[in-house]
């Protein structure tokens, strides 16, 4: 375990979240409250039995979980407040910047919520943070790929009267058996709107699948990645073209993608010049946020200058704007110099 003096190095790091789902930051007492507070009727009544279901055997046995607990989010006020718990944490845990996954197929097309509705309170708790905390950021709209096509067109539709307010497209949930290959006309329109494209890619899925997102797809990003290990070529071609990874270290390990923290890729990928950075993916049921997974790579013995060029990674990786992403190394070389790196 890094001792607390890195830890709060760690916390106070300036960088960026590029792979964070805000619905994977209810936290089992804010479900619990929110349960309460809209009348919805949950197995578990007390967070002991809640927080006992923590325990993933695979990616599906968790979407089982966070989909449970997604419905007891009903209302605008629901979802600013969920916005700012996240971003109160993620202040605490140095991003200045975030990009975050929403999934409005859920909540609309199965829990029967308005759209707009829901995008209004996600990006009001956005401005909120923005002034309190001065963290800039967007949302990218995520189509969940284990849903009907039409459930991901019907949203599409419902999200081109206010394409301005979001960022990108992204593609989550459960990878096998769901390849890119099955989302170009959404991508595509995707594009037209004017948005940034990304896409979980080689989590569970093999490598080919990123190899598809980037061709097919035309991602800019590529969440997850780690099966990119497998295929050599297309790892040198990522490194090449400096197409940024959004890596999930504690994920991976809750999820069993790596069995042990030190079979992780990601200081590998680093040697070979990929473009990794450090993301906490669902942070409320893979064990923490942001810093934390930055800890957990600096418990295998990764550098502190090793850990900053991480954090350096996800100022570039991200959609900032130029002045934006000028401020944010500024920040980051002055903690460098603060902690003489």
């Amino acid at each position: 375990m890094v001792d607390g003096k890195i830890r709060q190095a760690l916390e106070t790091m300036p960088k960026s979240e590029l792979h964070l789902h805000i619905e994977g930051t209810l936290e089992p007492e804010l479900a619990l409250t929110l349960a309460d507070r809209n009348g919805v009727t949950l197995p578990w009544t007390d967070i002991d039995g809640l927080r006992a279901q923590y325990e993933f055997e695979n990616l599906q046995s968790f979407l089982e979980l966070y989909y449970a607990l997604m419905k007891t989010l009903k209302t605008k006020d629901d979802f600013k407040d969920l916005m700012l718990a996240y971003l109160t944490r993620a202040n605490a845990n140095g991003v200045r910047h975030a990009e975050i996954f929403f999934d409005p197929q859920v909540h609309v097309c199965t829990n029967g919520l308005d759209f707009d509705m829901v995008l209004d309170g996600l990006l009001e708790g956005l401005e909120i943070g923005r002034e309190r905390f001065d963290i800039s950021g967007g949302l990218i709209l995520s189509i969940v790929r284990d849903m009907d096509i039409d459930s991901a067109n019907r949203i599409l539709d419902m999200a081109a009267p206010r394409k301005t307010e979001i960022l990108g497209i992204g593609l989550d949930s459960a990878e096998v058996g769901y390849p890119p290959a099955e989302f170009i006309d959404q991508f595509a329109r995707a594009r037209d709107f004017g948005w940034h494209c990304v896409a979980h890619a080689g989590e569970e899925g093999p490598a080919a699948y990123i190899r598809d997102a980037l061709n097919l797809l035309h991602a800019e990003r590529i969440d997850h990645g780690i099966h990119i290990q497998d295929d050599r070529e297309l790892l040198e071609r990522v490194a090449r073209d400096g197409v940024p990874l959004t890596c999930c270290p504690l994920s991976n390990l809750r999820l069993q993608v790596v069995h042990d923290m030190r079979e992780h890729p990601i200081p590998r990928f680093l040697h070979e010049g990929v473009v990794c950075t450090i993301n906490s993916d669902d942070p409320a049921y893979f064990g923490g946020y942001a810093a934390a997974n930055y800890a957990a790579l600096a418990d295998i013995g990764m550098s502190m200058e090793e850990l900053a060029s991480l954090a350096k990674n996800s100022i570039d990786a991200s959609f900032a704007s130029d002045d934006r992403k000028t401020q944010l190394h500024a920040q980051l070389a002055t903690w460098r110099t603060q902690h003489g790196l």
